[in-house]
């Protein structure tokens, strides 16, 4: 698993620690019997798209997609040509009535993490075809780290928190930062207060007010 050098000093203990050693001796065990997402190169994707001092902005998922060609380490996103999840579309729907602009026809959102959006999901692998297969083997160790550690940098992060999942983080994050609550973007639960959060007009308000360059949500 690759990781950028920035967030391995920042993980580095973290990574010495029993749980995660376990968890590397029960990923290895899972790949040799199944097929696992994403990719053992790809686990760490969110971290090295964006370094650390250049988020500014944390969307947290649950776990990766679970079918072919869809996860690649970006909570949310799939590989380009794969056609556009649910969850994705209901994003996409959101950003075009929030901001009036037209979204890139490409589920890939490399293009948002390469702005500082740092798309984590709670657990960074799956088993194929089991969602939340891999929940509670020791990844939630390791992202849970991962959001103490921004949520105590001191320049402002807007966190967009879809859901209980992500919810849980919130009482976590200090209030110089924007932490923004809907439901989940999901199909299930969508129509219960997503559609019209205005995210990411609030998000980009927030960014400009502490002249931090807005994301472009296209």
């Amino acid at each position: 698993m690759k990781i950028r050098k920035s967030w391995y000093e920042l993980l580095k203990d973290d990574f010495e620690k029993d749980s995660f050693k376990n968890l590397q001796i029960f990923l290895a065990g899972e790949r040799e019997k199944y097929k696992i997402y994403p990719d053992d190169d790809n686990v760490f994707s969110a971290l090295n798209a964006v370094a650390f001092d250049d988020v500014k902005v944390v969307i947290i998922g649950q776990d990766p997609y679970h079918e072919p060609n869809q996860a690649h380490g970006l909570c949310f996103s799939v590989l380009d040509k794969t056609p556009i999840p649910p969850s994705l579309v209901n994003i996409y729907k959101e950003i075009e009535d929030d901001l009036k602009i037209k979204c890139n026809s490409s589920g890939d959102l490399t293009r948002w993490a390469r702005q500082g959006v740092l798309l984590l999901n709670t657990t960074l692998t799956v088993r194929k075809g089991e969602a939340n297969s891999h929940q509670g083997k020791g990844w939630e160790k390791i992202t849970g780290k991962i959001i103490d550690l921004l949520s105590k940098r001191q320049k402002p992060i807007v966190f967009l928190l879809w859901g209980a999942n992500a919810q849980a983080f919130a009482s976590k994050i200090p209030s110089w930062h924007l932490v923004l609550k809907a439901p989940h973007p999901s199909p299930l639960s969508a129509y219960r207060g997503f559609f019209g959060c205005k995210h990411f007009s609030k998000c980009n308000d927030f960014l400009a007010k502490n002249n931090i360059t807005p994301i472009d949500w296209h």
